[in-house]
Formats: structure tokens, sequence, C-alpha cells
């Protein structure tokens, strides 16, 4: 992949969180950020069209591309489900997004957020196909997905299109197991499919940053870098990393980023016991302590996919984040296989080997996300 030797170093700037003045991105401070970033030796800037409601593609062609020469950077965007609803719409808009960001090509054009439902629309629009037309053509270097699924959904994606080059995954240490995300099955598919891997929420929205104090103090006692350190080297340390995505939002943060990404190193023996530890404490505070054996769906009238549930709720709890609202609403729910839609059987806490209360619990889950609409 020879474009690929155009990106430096295995650290990216995610454009979905820039520093912003009420609700306009402050381009003075984008524009420090961009020129600190590419003076540092870093090169690979990710933005969409839905990030900042439009913003962040505007504002990466007043702040990078007008000011340096195409060489100089590599710049990924995305084709998001809500932008087409032909195969006909989807040049146009691809059209749209080189011009908001005043190139004349990607070096990357990732099919976005895809997951079991919305790859099933790309299919029928031949989403795919025009991204690969469109490579041909010179206007995309790379084509590739970015994912929030199951594992078994993106290997039956990468088996239908094995032209995909690159994928990009959510993956931090405290997601690597977790069973609603699947972080390290979803990177253990990419491996058996040996596609480089682009890493977004390596600090999980933050909350790998703003830690419990019991957890930060772990990291503290390392006297050694910040929580994000801890949080993005753990990500970049796995082999196949091609990318390590942060969406600073202000100079501070990343200054203090490329301080340890300039010259990476992994993890040592140490910190990742110590990461351990945190990951630990995590669980520990976790509300529902299921072990997904998964007998309970197994035996569920309705099909409810119940640990999933059961994790996006503790998600929820913990860290009050939109991670929880998307997993819950475009992966693991479907038409009649909401929390709200238990029938109250009790065949699930008739088989569920921790003995939980497991339709009070649902009710809870149902209170939660499934909200009546105002």
């Amino acid at each position: 992949m020879e474009q690929m030797d155009k990106v430096k170093k295995n650290f990216g700037f995610g454009c979905m969180r820039l520093p912003m003045n009420g609700d306009q991105v402050d381009i003075a401070e984008t524009t420090r950020m961009v020129d600190e970033f590419l003076a540092q030796g870093f090169n690979y800037f990710d933005t969409a069209h839905g990030y900042i409601g439009g913003k962040s593609e505007l504002a990466l062609k007043e702040c990078l591309t007008s000011r340096y020469p195409r060489e100089a950077y590599s710049l990924t965007d995305k084709l998001t489900d809500s932008y087409f609803k032909t195969e006909t719409d989807i040049r146009p808009f691809f059209e749209s997004q080189l011009e908001a960001c005043g190139v004349d090509y990607f070096d990357f054009y990732l099919m976005h957020a895809q997951n079991a439902d919305n790859f099933k629309k790309f299919k029928a629009c031949r989403a795919y196909e025009t991204a690969f037309a469109l490579k041909a053509e010179g206007r995309i270097r790379h084509v590739g997905l970015s994912f929030h699924d199951r594992a078994e959904v993106l290997d039956q994606i990468l088996t239908e299109y094995p032209q995909i080059e690159v994928v990009q995954i959510q993956f931090n240490y405290l997601d690597y197991d977790d069973i609603a995300v699947q972080s390290r099955k979803c990177y253990e598919v990419c491996r058996k499919h040996g596609k480089p891997v682009l890493v977004m929420e390596p600090v999980k929205g933050g909350s790998l940053v703003n830690l419990p104090e019991e957890a930060k103090k772990v990291l503290d006692d390392l006297h050694g870098g910040s929580p994000a350190s801890y949080a993005i080297r753990f990500a970049a340390g796995f082999p196949g990393m091609m990318m390590v995505l942060s969406g600073m939002s202000d100079l501070e943060q990343m200054k203090d980023n490329l301080s340890y990404m300039r010259d990476f190193k992994p993890l040592n023996e140490t910190e990742l016991a110590a990461v351990n530890k945190v990951q630990e404490i995590f669980h520990k505070m976790n509300m529902i302590p299921c072990t997904a054996c998964r007998y309970c769906v197994e035996g569920c009238p309705k099909q409810i996919s119940i640990p999933d549930l059961f994790a996006i709720m503790n998600i929820k709890q913990l860290h009050h984040d939109w991670n929880a609202d998307y997993y819950y609403e475009e992966v693991h729910t479907a038409p009649g296989r909401r929390a709200s839609d238990c029938l109250k059987c009790g065949k699930c806490e008739k088989i569920c080997p921790q003995h939980l209360p497991i339709r009070k619990l649902l009710e809870e889950i149902a209170k939660e996300f499934d909200k009546p609409e105002a």
C-alpha cells in the first residue's frame, strides 16, 4: 500500500471534538493545533461530514488544506448513511465533501459506522462499489470502514469485501473484553483478514482521562504520564495498529499526547499491570454482575440480547456518555427485542447461573433507554 507510506507515525488528529467558541469552531486555536501537530512530525487527520454539524470539514479547509501543500498531510473522510438514500446520491455527496475540505482526493475514505443494519443499506446502494470506482479514478487512495457492532458482523463484511484496506474500530483497555463493544474480538477479526487497524475512542470519550479516584491513584503511583498517555499507549502497542486517533480539543491536550507519541514506546510490564488494576476497579463498579453465559438469550421467547443490555446499562451508569445509547439503539436492540418488550415470563431467571433478577433489571433498563418520545 504505497500511499500508506505517506502517513507519518501512528498517532492521528481526530477532528470530532475541535475547540469551540460557543457553537462555532475556534479557528485560531485549531490553527495552532494543526501547526503544532505537523511541526512535531505527525500528519494524519480524520473527519466526517456530520462532525460538529458539518463544521469539522470546513475548519480543516481553513486551518489545514488551504495553508499546507497536499503532500504534507493525510486526510480521512467518511460516507455516512444519513447523507444518501440511493446509489446516485453518493457521488454528489462525495464531491461536496471534497469541496468542503478543499482537496481533490481523500487519502482514506471510510464507510462510516458500519453495523448489521446499515451494512444492508450500503450494499443495496452499492456504496462499497462506488468507493472502489472512485479509488480507480484517483479520487480516493484507500477505501476502508469504521465499525460499531459484533465481531461476526465485521468478519462478514471483510469476507464479502476483501478489497477493504483499513478498518477503524473502537479500542481501549476498558472495552477490550467488553461483551457489548467487543474491542478485542473485532481487533482479532482485523488481524485474521490482514487489515491495518485505525483506533477510535482510545480514551473512551474522556472516561479514561477522568478516572474514579481509586483508579487515578493507581496510575499516579507510577509517577509517569497522564491517564490519557496510558490509554493511548495501550491501544497503540498492539501489532497491526496503524493509527490511534485522539479527539483533542485544546493545544495543551495535544502537547501532552505528542510528548509520548513522538517517540512511541508500548506499555511496559509494570504499566500494563497498573492498567489491569484500573480495569478491575471499573469492573467492580459494574451494577450488574452478569457473566455473559447467554443461557438467558437461548430461552427468551423475544430473543432479547439480555447480557448485552446489561453491559450497556453498566457503561451508561459509569460514564454517562453517548456510546451506551448508540449501542443500545443501533447494535443490540431491534423491533420487538428492546428491554421494554420483555414478557415477564421468567424463563431467563430460572436458567441464570448468577440468579439475577433479570425481569426487574430489564425494567430499569427500559426506563433508562426506552423513553417515550416527547
